[in-house]
């Protein structure tokens, strides 16, 4: 029952929403930008947040002191399960953009949500377009809007993490921003531990202290963001 709920939710908060979404697109219109931005992000963590609570779960977050305030940062986060994304949206108060995969632009309402909140799509199929994606998350991020990745390219379900691609790790080595490593834990626990049905978990999200790109290559970064979340994942189990 609470499954279906959810997703009933889901769709009927999204549809109440088309009236704010014009208010954003209409902010964009007329030049407005950072209204724009401060309505959409004030929005999208609304609903993120309001998602997760109706799951039952507990969260909580500990070490956002160490996310500097003056500068845009490169969230990289291993990923659990599907609700990481409401999970770091909602709970790290940081305004922040994310790398999507390209599938997620097609969706109705949320794929234009996620244009007003500038994220970027990525087709890894299309390594042309992938660079393109790359180059444009780079500007975004010296332009001082905050991007997130999962390195791991796709939802690990558990506890086990796979291995960061580095590739995406040129957005901080083009950029120049702190990177901010971040810990999920518990995610996986709300829907894919199960299947497809949601239950309440605790989940806790540790945000690392930032390591800066400065003079190292993209595989050493990754290699060094992984050991650190990695080593947050292992803590919490243990």
């Amino acid at each position: 029952m609470r499954t279906i709920i959810w997703f009933g939710y889901f769709w009927t908060v999204l549809i109440k929403l088309i009236p704010a979404l014009n208010r954003v697109k209409n902010l964009q219109k007329s030049g407005r930008i950072k209204e724009r931005d401060e309505l959409a992000d004030k929005k999208a963590k609304e609903w993120a947040r309001s998602l997760v609570k109706l799951t039952g779960s507990n969260v909580s977050v500990s070490g956002e002191e160490n996310i500097p305030k003056d500068t845009a940062v490169l969230f990289v986060s291993n990923h659990q399960g599907n609700f990481d994304i409401p999970l770091l949206l909602g709970y790290i108060q940081k305004p922040k953009a994310f790398i999507s995969k390209i599938e997620v632009k097609k969706m109705p309402f949320i794929g234009t949500w996620m244009e007003q909140l500038n994220c970027l799509f990525m087709d890894r199929k299309n390594v042309r377009q992938s660079v393109k994606a790359i180059n444009e998350g780079a500007q975004l991020l010296q332009n001082g809007t905050s991007l997130v990745i999962f390195p791991e390219g796709t939802r690990s379900k558990g506890d086990d993490m796979s291995e960061f691609k580095a590739g995406s790790f040129k957005l901080a080595t083009k950029s120049g921003v702190p990177i901010i490593p971040v810990t999920i834990n518990g995610s996986y626990k709300i829907m894919e531990q199960q299947g497809f049905w949601i239950k309440p978990a605790t989940v806790h999200i540790e945000v690392h202290p930032p390591i800066y790109p400065q003079q190292q290559e993209a595989k050493e970064l990754a290699r060094l963001s992984e050991q650190i979340i990695k080593e947050g994942v292992k803590k919490a189990v243990s």
